[in-house]
């Protein structure tokens, strides 16, 4: 007789969220200096794609030691996302107040082009992960070469950043760091489902 196996119960349910809400915390207090944002959220990602692979969490060793291996690089990451964030963000300030000439329908040309960049940083930020936290650039690059092949994931990946960034400015502060643990997860999650390549026959 086959074993069935034991369904989760709301405790574990719980204890995934509280995990969760704490990785969300853990990223918040190490992207403090706003510059390790980029190292922080890699170090996050590295240990959601343990606990996929392993079903257990890194070690707070594990953890610093990613984290200092992810600063060099990470540094210059944040550095050039916080950048784009910050013209992306005036751009669609500029046109929701009338500043810049487009109206309705160049704000809403301008938000489909933020989620659809966001997806994309997403993505990289998980496959940063699956390399343990390090590789900004071969992410990076991987990622735009199967983003164009994977529409529906690069989609589903830009509304799930989306509405992290809405529920964000809606809910108060404290919350915040809990959606980006959330969003995280969700983003391996969606990852997770990606088709695995079959073994060359030669």
């Amino acid at each position: 007789m086959t074993a069935v196996p034991a369904r989760a119960d709301w405790r574990d349910t719980l204890r995934e969220a509280t995990d969760l809400a704490l990785l969300g915390f853990a990223v918040a207090l190490a992207a403090l200096p706003v510059l390790t944002l980029a190292p922080a959220l890699a170090t996050a990602s590295a240990a959601l794609h343990d606990r996929s692979v392993t079903g257990s969490w890194p070690d707070a060793r594990t953890g610093l030691a990613r984290f200092g291996r992810a600063l060099p690089a990470g540094l210059a990451v944040s550095a050039v996302a916080l950048a784009a964030v910050a013209l992306l963000a005036a751009d669609l300030v500029a046109l929701a107040t009338g500043r810049v000439p487009g109206g309705e329908p160049a704000l809403a040309l301008t938000a489909v082009v933020v989620a659809v960049l966001l997806g994309y940083a997403g993505l990289v930020t998980v496959a940063v992960g699956r390399s343990g936290g390090r590789g900004w650039r071969t992410a990076a690059r991987d990622v735009a070469r199967t983003c164009p092949q994977r529409p529906g994931v690069w989609a589903a990946a830009s509304g799930i950043c989306a509405l992290a960034v809405l529920l964000g400015v809606l809910v108060t502060p404290v919350a915040v760091p809990i959606l980006g643990g959330y969003a995280l997860a969700a983003l391996h999650a969606l990852d997770a489902r990606r088709p695995v390549p079959a073994p060359d026959p030669t």
